[in-house]
C-alpha cells in the first residue's frame, strides 16, 4: 500500500450525508481505496433527515494523529 491516498485525495477526510445506502457506499468505496475508519460515526437531525459523519485517514497518518 502507498504512503499516500489514490487520486491525490487528502490523508484526512469526513464523510458527510443523508444517512441512507449512498452514504453507506461512500464510506465502504473509501475503506476498498485503503482508508480507515477514524473514531466513531456521528449523527444530526436537521429537521427532514439524519444526517451522519464519518471521519477516515489514510494508514500512514495514523500515528501522527493518535
Amino acid at each position: 500500500m502507498s504512503d499516500h491516498p489514490p487520486e491525490g485525495l487528502p490523508a484526512y477526510r469526513i464523510l458527510t450525508g443523508p444517512d441512507d445506502a449512498s452514504f453507506c457506499r461512500r464510506v465502504s468505496a473509501a475503506l476498498e481505496q485503503g482508508y480507515l475508519l477514524y473514531g466513531s460515526p456521528t449523527a444530526t437531525f436537521n429537521g427532514e433527515s439524519v444526517i451522519v459523519a464519518q471521519a477516515i485517514i489514510w494508514p500512514s497518518k495514523r500515528s501522527s494523529i493518535a
